[in-house]
């Protein structure tokens, strides 16, 4: 039998699961319901020469999120150079391609969006294809496409910092590799990854939600960045919004 002081603790625990939003509830499960774009902005090294590095990324954090719960039929991948990877099912990385495929995933999935790019930045936004895709760009896509529903916008690039005014909201995750003012490093010709990129998906099995993957993924760059003498730190950047924060440990990855 339970006590007064049981009966009211259990009420109020009632209380507060039934204020959860549905969002927030389906979310405790996995993400096998969102949509989710995973963007390679640029096969350019800083030097100008041909790099694997970005579409490394866009392949294996892909790879990342299928192990997290996210489901294949509802990630798109995109690239520069398609044809280079025949079997891949790739389109083009260019804004108008990308936000109608995100449209059409975001019909199909309807309990969050992801959005993740790994390019070269600048002060005024970052790179796809030879042009800079702004943040005010990226912002009217998301607004358009996801609205309220959950948001991860995940952004691997030089000054990716410059993103989080214009894409802060309430529901929203913003996860950059660099201050504003600071580049990001790892993208040489040499690189598998740029650093930032290859933190997220080293973090990602050990990870139970985005929150502690952008802690671990900052630690890492961290580290990486000493030991390869590589300065000023590039200091990977994290804006929770007011909504989703107290709901974020319900985002929960799948155990991998």
């Amino acid at each position: 039998m339970k006590t007064p002081v049981l009966k009211g603790i259990w009420a109020l625990l009632c209380l507060l699961f039934a204020a959860l939003p549905v969002s927030a509830g389906a979310a405790s499960a996995d993400f096998a319901n969102w949509a989710a774009v995973v963007v390679a902005g640029d096969f350019h090294a800083h030097d100008g020469g041909p790099t694997e590095a970005f579409d490394n990324a866009r392949r294996d954090v892909t790879r990342s999120l299928i192990g997290a719960g996210f489901s294949p039929g509802n990630i798109q991948q995109f690239s520069v150079r398609p044809e280079r990877y025949p079997g891949e099912k790739l389109l083009p990385s260019q804004p108008s391609v990308i936000a109608g495929s995100l449209e059409h995933l975001a019909r199909q999935a309807k309990d969050g969006c992801l959005l993740y790019f790994s390019s070269h930045g600048a002060p005024e936004g970052i790179v796809l294809n030879d042009k800079l895709f702004s943040p005010a760009g990226l912002s009217r896509m998301v607004d358009d496409i996801c609205g309220q529903r959950p948001t991860v916008v995940i952004l691997s690039a030089c000054f990716s910092g410059v993103f989080i005014p214009s894409l802060r909201d309430a529901n929203r995750v913003i996860l950059t590799a660099a201050r504003p003012d600071r580049t990001s490093f790892g993208c040489t010709q040499n690189d598998k990854y740029p650093y930032y990129d290859d933190c997220i998906i080293s973090s990602f099995p050990k990870a139970p939600n985005f929150f502690a993957l952008a802690s671990a993924a900052r630690a890492c760059v961290s580290a990486r960045e000493i030991k390869e003498g590589a300065s000023p730190p590039s200091e990977p950047q994290l804006s929770v919004g007011s909504g989703i924060g107290p709901y974020l440990p319900f985002y929960s990855f799948a155990k991998q």
